[in-house]
């Protein structure tokens, strides 16, 4: 990419795609285009396409997609299958259509099977059966990854597919009812911490074990990967080290001041047993995580204290 490559950024208010943006910005880059979802609605191969046409776009990063904890994939299977399907769909057959250099499609680790052999490498892709609480999901981001793949081996494209551990950061989803664990815990030591509350429940046993990147490392791997890398096969983007449930608990704790007890709920589902991805392949290309577990999690809460709050005070 060039400083003046036009390159538009699908999902730039989320997690992902703001951290993409926000490295572009501050690595110069000049000519980034990005809408809402209400000024342009990626549902829509109609209006998609129309946009592609308009503007030229030169490289994708495709950062846009449903995304939930257990809880919302539980609860909304069927939307996370098709608003994923559409969206994805949509953006990587406009790109085709209008001549896009290179797009960066986003995928997901959840795409690997629940019991597969850990650390988890990229050949693991459709080696046995998906975590059943997110498979809706985890098959919409394999069709990506394969239509991607499909597109390179029929048209000759340069899409390339990353699929990123765990993530959290600014811009990431606190609400209790559709977040990934990380943010949820942060708000509920919070919530606990300024209301006195005694103890926080935590979902499951605790001993599920996670790796957790902070997203503006995976916004400085997407833009390396975007300028280095050109091979069909996907690629993992992680640290390379995970962590209990009880120890993150344990760590955000710490963080937040929170005072009391940690509870456990066994009752409550735990999700697969561990999800480490093998960072082999992205570290030999010359790319590694930098951000700690520590420093992360008190960046993300001080975004919280600022900009999440203001929503419910």
């Amino acid at each position: 990419m060039k400083k003046h490559s036009k390159i538009y950024i699908a999902g730039h208010r989320g997690l992902v795609g703001s951290a993409i943006l926000r490295k572009l910005e501050n690595e110069g880059y000049t000519n980034l285009v990005y809408k809402t979802s209400n000024e342009l609605d990626l549902r829509s191969s109609e209006k998609v396409l129309d946009f592609f046409e308009e503007e030229e776009i030169e490289y994708v990063f495709l950062a846009a997609a449903k995304v939930g904890g257990i809880v919302a994939n539980n609860a909304y299977p069927a939307v996370f299958i098709r608003d994923n399907l559409l969206i994805q769909t949509n953006v990587i057959d406009a790109a085709y259509k209008t001549g896009v250099k290179k797009l960066l499609f986003l995928g997901s680790t959840c795409i690997y099977p629940k019991f597969a052999p850990q650390p988890l490498r990229e050949e693991y892709l459709l080696s046995g059966e998906l975590e059943p609480t997110n498979e809706p999901y985890a098959i919409a981001k394999i069709a990506g990854i394969k239509m991607c793949q499909s597109y390179n081996r029929q048209y000759g494209t340069k899409y390339i597919s990353v699929m990123p551990t765990n993530l959290y950061g600014p811009n990431d989803n606190f609400d209790l009812h559709t977040s990934h664990v990380l943010p949820a815990l942060i708000r509920k030591f919070h919530e606990a911490k300024i209301n006195n509350i005694s103890e926080v429940e935590v979902w499951g046993t605790g001993t599920p074990k996670r790796e957790f990147l902070y997203s503006d490392d995976l916004a400085d791997a997407c833009a390396f990967l975007m300028n280095h890398y050109e091979g069909n096969e996907i690629v993992n983007v992680g640290v390379g080290e995970d962590i209990s449930i009880k120890a993150l608990a344990e760590t955000i704790k710490e963080v937040i001041g929170f005072e009391g007890e940690i509870i456990f709920d066994p009752t409550k589902p735990d999700g697969t047993p561990r999800k480490l991805v093998d960072v082999s392949k992205i570290n030999s290309l010359g790319w590694k995580a930098s951000t700690s577990l520590e420093i992360g999690l008190q960046n993300a809460y001080q975004w919280f204290l600022e900009n999440e709050l203001l929503k419910v005070n």
